[in-house]
């Protein structure tokens, strides 16, 4: 495999429906609220994702698209099961070397995720601030079942535990920049000001805020 292989962008998101996302963002936030910003952040992802080199971009969707999903998207349903499956299973619509992010990093960039698939690597790693990880990548997306399933989600282990996956697989392990996942007001605060100029998610956090004051 070419180390200038073009690389597939997978993002693997809910269908923000309020009561089904963010809820740890409820309170100080309403569901309807919560879910707004839920929507902004994947809106914001998506175009991000739209900014970055790639053959193909995926998006593996717990639910119904919505107005918030650009054009240039193949969608895919998420699997059954906890998240290490879901994970594992939306990679298995990729070929190639595939890069697989979530929707709790509005603030993420394209710069960030650009050198992907391109510099010689087995797996990419973007660890998260709260012990978790915000991007995957694999240079053979094949391998993510044994490399996935079976890891525990949503602890302050998870993503140490995914990167010793990769590293005792014998994989070159490039890591990606630490962000900070948006799961409570504090992160989405945070998520907020580090955002580009004309983010959605920062747009809506501010709206909140001005008719809370």
């Amino acid at each position: 495999m070419s180390a200038r292989t073009p690389v597939t962008l997978l993002v693997i998101a809910k269908e923000p429906v309020p009561g089904r996302v963010k809820t740890r963002l409820t309170p100080p936030y309403t569901p309807q609220e919560a879910a707004a910003l839920a929507e902004a952040a994947l809106a914001d992802t998506l175009h991000t994702v739209l900014k970055a080199p790639a053959r193909r971009r995926v998006l593996a969707l717990d639910g119904t698209p919505g107005p918030w999903l650009p054009p240039g998207y193949d969608v895919v349903a998420q699997s059954s099961g906890g998240l290490d499956e879901r994970i594992a299973a939306a990679f298995e619509h990729c070929d190639g070397p595939t890069l697989l992010v979530g929707m709790d990093t509005p603030h993420m960039t394209a710069d960030m995720i650009a050198g992907v698939g391109r510099d010689g690597h087995d797996a990419w790693f973007g660890p998260a601030a709260d012990g978790g990880f915000w991007a995957l990548g694999l240079a053979d997306p094949a391998r993510a079942g044994a490399l996935v399933r079976g890891v525990p989600m949503s602890t302050d282990r998870t993503g140490a535990i995914q990167r010793d996956r990769l590293t005792e697989a014998g994989l070159a392990v490039a890591d990606l920049p630490v962000l900070r996942d948006v799961d409570t007001a504090a992160d989405a605060v945070e998520a907020a000001a580090r955002c580009a100029r004309g983010s959605s998610f920062a747009a809506v956090l501010n709206s909140l805020a001005e008719v809370a004051r």
